[in-house]
């Protein structure tokens, strides 16, 4: 017996039903990023394993997908480091590539590359795949889209307020209730200094960054088993537990790590963000979160984080501020900033909120019937019509009785159906049925298309 087809765990298939939702996400994520003056840009699936490997912390490592050298993948490989179980070295010398784990690094090199010929500052989009080698569960997958908006060669906050201003736009098209997380870098360098561990920023960073799955009491247990004193800790803990108004934290904020060098210019920052936003207007609820780390290494200013309020899930959007991200590549001094949309977890929140218009569920809005060789030639006469009109139409491809036909017509969801029979095929009309309320008239073609539009 053949052994049952599958997929590897942590990646889907999409059905046509499906794929066309998925596309009406990315439609309304790529209008809103041309609205704001974005142009789109695609780099490879795979990019050299040097260009990806320190970008994303050592957590992050450890998720890349490395692909096999072809040919004699094992010449030149110390086979001592197999047998001491050095794995991460091995797999460096076994691969010289891997899967993109994010669309932003992959930016970066992009722009180093090509800076001849971009003209700075440069707005780019881009929506296509990453991969994870992550464990999957509910709302992460090993196989996921990304939808990113980045600028970079330029200093400004009025970036990050676009950006802000830009998710609120997505997600108010969407009709998902959210809620965007602000924090900045330098006020968690200030949190460090001010408790007096400067140096493990990396690991005060990764903990907290996951307080809201793990709860403080777990977050202050991996901070002692990475190396912080319990007196550091102690300074720590009313930092997090910081609550009020936006105003109100960053008062609290400015009274705890103001005196740092890092912690007031992160504050600034902060504030002419939030300042800025509250000018223009947004409907989305904005808010501090001092919490807030994304545990990525290249992040050194503002810290973006989506939830969606209706749903249990993760962070639906994130990004931020990354001003040596280039420079790693050799490009110094070119500052970037940008948010990256969650295309799968964004599908996951529409489908269980049942949001999608009703228009996605069907890709055909008519279907002709094949009512024999004759009746067909005239109904594809009649087809190319409507299809110049910009009205998606197909015809029954077999002569079938009427019954079979309309019930694929309904499974499929089509609106209309377009009869051509014997006396319409002749008289050059056709009976178009509205397949919602049963009704059905005789048209010309031309009549059919604005019944049809209206």
């Amino acid at each position: 017996m053949a052994q049952k087809p599958s997929i590897p765990k942590g990646t889907r298939d999409f059905s046509p039903v499906e794929m066309a939702r998925r596309n009406y996400i990315f439609d309304t994520i790529r209008d809103v990023f041309r609205l704001y003056g974005y142009r789109p840009i695609e780099t490879p699936a795979m990019e050299n394993l040097s260009t990806l490997l320190g970008k994303y912390g050592e957590e992050g490592d450890k998720l890349l997908f490395k692909i096999l050298n072809s040919g004699d993948y094992m010449r030149g490989v110390d086979m001592s480091m197999l047998e001491n179980g050095d794995l991460n070295r091995v797999a460096c010398q076994l691969c010289e590539k891997g899967l993109r784990y994010d669309l932003t690094v992959p930016f970066a090199r992009y722009v180093v590359q090509h800076r001849n010929d971009i003209t700075f500052p440069f707005k780019r989009f881009q929506i296509q795949p990453v991969w994870r080698a992550d464990r999957p569960q509910k709302g992460r997958y090993r196989e996921f889209y990304q939808c990113d908006a980045d600028v970079v060669g330029s200093d400004s906050l009025i970036n990050e307020i676009e950006l802000v201003s830009m998710i609120d736009e997505v997600f108010r098209r969407l009709k998902i209730n959210i809620e965007i997380k602000l924090n900045n870098r330098k006020i968690l360098a200030g949190i460090a200094e001010l408790i007096g561990a400067p140096e493990k920023i990396v690991d005060i960073t990764v903990a907290i960054d996951k307080i809201d799955k793990i709860g403080l009491d777990a977050v202050k247990e991996e901070l002692a088993e990475r190396g912080l004193e319990p007196e550091a800790i102690e300074k720590l803990t009313p930092i997090l537990l910081i609550d009020g108004s936006t105003a109100e934290r960053i008062e609290k904020l400015s009274q705890l790590i103001g005196s740092t060098e890092s912690g007031r210019l992160g504050i600034e920052e902060i504030k002419t963000v939030f300042d800025g936003v509250a000018k223009i207007g947004i409907d989305a609820r904005l808010t501090l979160d001092v919490s807030l780390a994304r545990g990525l290494n290249y992040y050194t200013g503002t810290i973006i984080e989506v939830k969606a309020l209706d749903v249990e899930i993760g962070s639906i959007t994130g990004g931020g501020r990354y001003d040596n991200l280039t420079g790693i590549f050799g490009l110094k001094d070119v500052s970037g900033v940008g948010i990256s949309f969650g295309a799968d977890r964004i599908y996951d929140v529409l489908n269980a909120l049942d949001l999608y218009p009703e228009e996605t569920s069907s890709s055909v809005e008519v279907m002709f019937t094949n009512m024999g060789a004759n009746e067909a030639t005239a109904a594809m006469k009649m087809l190319r019509t409507l299809r110049e009109a910009g009205i998606a139409s197909e015809i029954y491809p077999d002569t079938s009785k009427m019954q079979k036909q309309m019930k694929y017509a309904d499974a499929l969801g089509v609106k209309y159906v377009a009869i051509v029979g014997e006396t319409e095929a002749a008289a050059g009309v056709l009976t178009l049925k509205n397949m919602t309320t049963g009704d059905q008239q005789e048209v010309t073609p031309e009549q059919a298309i604005a019944i049809i539009k209206a």
